[in-house]
């Protein structure tokens, strides 16, 4: 690898705060704020929206379509022509 043209690859801690959930990876994102990990350590944080902990389709609570009955409709719509 050449020297100084990559990002520097380190801890950083990822924190959805609507489900109040964080995991400790490595990463190369970057951020201004800090926290105090369970090892006592301090590492950079990045707020995300959606995690694992709080997206639909890995909590269950995802809604399923009801693609059929759009099917037909645009059938029944466009039939005539």
């Amino acid at each position: 690898m050449k020297k100084d043209i990559h990002p520097r690859y380190r801890p950083v801690v990822f924190r959805d705060p609507s489900a109040d959930f964080a995991f400790l990876t490595r990463s190369t994102a970057t951020s201004g704020k800090t926290i105090e990990w369970e090892d006592g350590a301090v590492y950079p944080v990045v707020d995300v929206d959606v995690s694992s902990a709080s997206h639909p389709f890995y909590t269950g609570r995802g809604r399923v379509l009801d693609t059929a009955g759009r099917v037909e409709r645009f059938r029944q719509r466009y039939a005539k022509r």
